[in-house]
């Protein structure tokens, strides 16, 4: 890996990578236009060009689904099924009551916490399969008490999703489970189809036509985010084990020759044993060429004077997983302002998040840990607030609506709150 040294290098260089143009803005613009027109008809031909499939239903059957759970491994159901448990006591802690504020003359007003009723959740297919970004995503759902939860995610060329994920879907709870993928599935998930349902709110990760038709039917929808490539940025100072250190860059490497692997330690030593440790461990992987590409184009190691440089510039990255690898990790908690998620200490790898912690592993990408939070119970409630005040309480404060409402130049407004303390009305 690139050792670089952060008094001599322009800082502007550094960054992560951001959200760019995929370039597939047109191509997407026309499949979302063609399943809004033509529904399952043409959900039937893109699984037929794209996945390959020739399918003779969309949706899964729950014989399918009971199919699945009972040809996974026993050790993988095991683990499954203790994943689901810590996600579920994690985000259980989210969950949270509306409110009610009581003032004199029997005016009151709050807040209640009601959850989206029909939510769709994207886990990606194909090549690759995540049963453990079904349980982040469906968990906080249905823990929110959404009423329907529509599953969606591409099948096989034998027109089948794997067994791994339907059987997540199984375990989760999932209402509905659809095969089909990419921006097409989006598509059907914001405007309905004979077959599929239509949901106020698409979740979860994908590929470039995933995340732009995401970004093309925000508005018909509520989506969670626009997820860039993985990133991974790991402070280490001198207490360290450098092979941890380079297996931790390189979980993140493997996935895409798009993500990012960084390191930022306060010790050339460490930087220069973690940089030989990545190449010898890269030689071994099955992904080598996807982790030697993200590594040689993405991955960087910076070293600075002191660990709280270090922690500054985290802030500057704003990375989706920020892993303390230092001796005091709890101390250091405290200066990190932008970061997804936080590992802390030298035996909590990101992967332990990934699975089986329980905190979500759907995190803000790109920088926008800046602004922009985990996944969780809360993207999948809305808050409604309320109010009530009585002939009475609303006399004592019409003048004053009517001086704001006159000063912003609508009288109307003015009138509404007057009308009904004249005398003649109270």
């Amino acid at each position: 890996m690139k050792i670089l040294d952060y008094n001599e290098i322009d800082k502007s260089t550094l960054f992560l990578r951001r959200l760019e143009d995929s370039g597939v803005e047109d191509v997407v613009r026309g499949i979302i236009a063609d399943v809004a027109e033509n529904g399952d008809s043409a959900l039937f031909a893109y699984a037929k060009k794209f996945d390959r499939a020739e399918l003779d239903a969309l949706e899964v059957t729950q014989a399918e689904l009971d199919d699945a759970l009972l040809s996974i491994p026993a050790e993988l159901i095991a683990a499954m099924q203790t994943a689901a448990e810590n996600i579920r006591a994690f985000h259980s802690m989210q969950l949270r009551e509306g409110f009610r504020l009581e003032r004199p003359n029997g005016v009151y007003m709050g807040q209640k916490i009601t959850p989206i009723e029909k939510v769709g959740l994207y886990i990606p297919g194909g090549t690759a399969s995540y049963p453990s970004t079904v349980f982040m995503n469906a968990i906080p759902a249905k823990l929110a008490g959404c009423p329907l939860v529509v599953m969606v995610s591409p099948p096989n060329a034998n027109g089948q999703i794997a067994a791994t994920i339907l059987a997540a879907a199984k375990l989760a709870g999932v209402d509905r489970v659809f095969k089909m993928g990419g921006a097409q599935a989006v598509a059907a998930l914001a405007y309905g189809t004979e077959s599929v349902p239509k949901v106020d709110k698409i979740v979860g990760p994908g590929n470039a036509y995933v995340a732009e038709a995401k970004r093309q039917v925000f508005g018909r929808v509520a989506i969670d985010m626009i997820a860039g490539p993985s990133e991974i940025l790991v402070v280490a100072d001198e207490t360290v084990t450098p092979s941890f250190v380079a297996a931790d860059l390189l979980s993140q490497a493997e996935h895409d020759a798009l993500a990012s692997a960084v390191l930022i330690t306060n010790s050339r030593q460490i930087a220069d044993a973690v940089s030989a440790e990545v190449e010898r461990q890269l030689s071994t992987l099955p992904r080598e060429t996807i982790a030697r590409a993200s590594i040689e184009n993405h991955g960087k190691i910076i070293v600075t004077d002191d660990l709280l440089c270090a922690i500054d510039l985290a802030n500057d990255l704003a990375p989706e997983h920020l892993e303390l690898c230092v001796k005091e990790p709890e101390r250091y908690l405290a200066y990190v302002k932008n970061a997804g998620s936080v590992f802390l200490g030298n035996d909590c790898p990101e992967s332990l998040g990934d699975y089986l912690a329980g905190p979500n592993h759907t995190l803000p990408t790109s920088g926008t840990a800046r602004f922009s939070s985990p996944l969780s119970v809360d993207d999948f409630v809305k808050k409604t607030q309320y109010t009530y005040f009585s002939r009475e309480a609303l006399a004592e404060l019409s003048d004053k609506i009517a001086v704001f409402a006159r000063a912003e130049g609508l009288e109307a407004h003015a009138r509404a709150a007057l009308i009904r303390s004249e005398e003649n009305n109270v």
